[in-house]
């Protein structure tokens, strides 16, 4: 396939696209196996289909029990779907070539930083490297001590299995768990919720993030991006922490009974996996319809750009808080931390918001016409086709019941909220997006959106 993008046949953004494809059906091949599935039957293509695209999208919506419908090889197979989804085929197959010491060439570099998310001043070399030995010891990490954690409870060859698996999931903000209830047993173990929390905030932060709080390690020296993804992400922990907080504590079915130590950690993690984690530790299905609305506006922002979350993404949601505020205070230049934003960079913002807020809509509207269980509400579908598209993996209920057309709707949007409605937009048009232009001198480079 790669000889016809070198061919320039294909577009960065369209052989992207072509190759997740392609990873997808793989999985849904394997999954429909009878030997991935636990009974020795099939599950069936269209529920293979939707865990594949599931695990590769990073989402964590799941038709059937991963733990008990799958066998072994079935958990594997997806283990293995969610890691190579997470951090992006094209990823994996830079890093194989810089080991066998080929050198990568100007198309591909293109390639490389459009699936990266990377800097335009970033090292694409140093970037990879580090996100793979990020990857290696955060996860080897967290195998370790979630397996000490378990080793008591479930023997310790079964600790390092659910401690690598649930690792992998919450590293990749995948949200796919062996357990039925997601982490709800463990609502007030302080060291499940932190390693698994710590997973998926640090790679929602988004990679280039991360490497540039690695060499800089001072805030005034950090990149314009690096700053709003912080401020934000921060800032949404928080205010969704004290909301979900204040609301739940008076709700019998969630907080109210829990003792006041457990009922905080319950409100620091429902906030924390709300913007593409999707694990749970209390009923997201029992929560009060206020705290309810949060999540569904926590799941469209979304994680940061170039990390392994979903959704707008927090740098392209302040970046429109800025835009607005600018244009209230008639200021002629859009500025934050003394840097001025390209009109580039704001039109491409409004464009992901505009085009996200499209899809949900879509879908949504589609599965009001599908969808005809007992759990199916106009809330629940709205909640549903967030998730979807944010790749959060949270769910009222839903999802085990939907029709087979629910389904493929799901399946779908899974799809365009991993890659990003701009890539699809970019890939299906005739020129695939604008030239980049020069920056001015008080203009500082940021990650792409969308």
């Amino acid at each position: 396939m790669y000889k016809y993008y070198r061919n320039k046949t294909l577009k960065p953004s369209q052989f992207i696209i072509i190759g997740f494809l392609i990873l997808i059906f793989i999985g849904t091949i394997l999954l429909a196996l009878p030997i991935s599935s636990s009974t020795g039957k099939s599950i069936g293509i269209i529920n293979a289909l939707f865990t594949s695209t599931s695990a590769v999208c990073v989402t964590g919506l799941v038709v059937m029990n991963t733990g008990s419908d799958f066998s072994l090889i079935g958990q594997l197979i997806i283990m293995l779907l969610i890691q190579i989804g997470g951090l992006g085929f094209m990823t994996y197959g830079a890093f194989i070539a810089l080991l066998l010491g080929e050198k990568i060439g100007e198309r591909k570099r293109k390639l490389l930083k459009i699936s990266t998310k990377a800097l335009p001043s970033q090292s694409l070399k140093k970037l990879i490297v580090s996100i793979f030995i990020l990857t290696i010891l955060l996860e080897s990490l967290a195998t370790i001590i979630l397996t000490i954690r378990w080793n008591n409870d479930m023997g310790f060859w079964n600790a390092f299995y659910h401690a690598l698996f649930h690792s992998i999931s919450a590293y990749n903000n995948a949200g796919f768990v062996l357990w039925s209830n997601s982490l709800s047993n463990y609502v007030g173990d302080p060291v499940v919720n932190v390693i698994i929390s710590s997973l998926f905030i640090i790679t929602g932060l988004g990679f280039t993030v991360l490497l540039d709080i690695y060499n800089n390690r001072r805030w005034t020296a950090l990149t314009l991006h690096s700053k709003l993804v912080i401020l934000m992400s921060s800032t949404l922990i928080i205010v969704g922490f004290i909301v979900i907080l204040a609301i739940e504590s008076i709700n019998v079915l969630t907080l109210e009974g829990l003792p006041t130590d457990d009922r905080l950690w319950a409100a620091f993690f429902q906030s924390a996996t709300t913007r593409t984690a999707g694990f749970n530790t209390i009923n997201i299905g029992d929560m009060m319809i206020p705290s309810l609305l949060l999540i569904i506006f926590f799941m469209f922002i979304g994680a940061s750009t170039g990390g392994t979350g979903g959704g707008t993404k927090t740098n392209t949601f302040f970046i429109i808080i800025i835009y607005l505020w600018s244009r209230i205070k008639r200021k002629k230049n859009i500025e934050v931390f003394e840097k001025n934003i390209s009109i580039k960079i704001i039109n491409r913002a409004i464009t992901v918001i505009v085009l996200s807020f499209g899809v949900i809509l879509a879908v949504t509207m589609l599965l009001t016409v599908t969808e005809h269980s007992s759990n199916t509400n106009f809330f629940a579908i709205l909640f549903e086709a967030t998730s979807a598209f944010g790749t959060v993996g949270l769910s009222m209920g839903l999802t085990p019941d939907l029709s087979a057309w629910g389904k493929i709707i799901i399946t779908i949007t899974m799809f365009i909220g991993r890659l990003g409605p701009l890539t699809l937009a970019y890939a299906l048009s005739q020129k695939g997006g604008s030239k980049t232009k020069e920056y001015k001198s008080n203009e500082e480079d940021m990650v792409l959106i969308g």
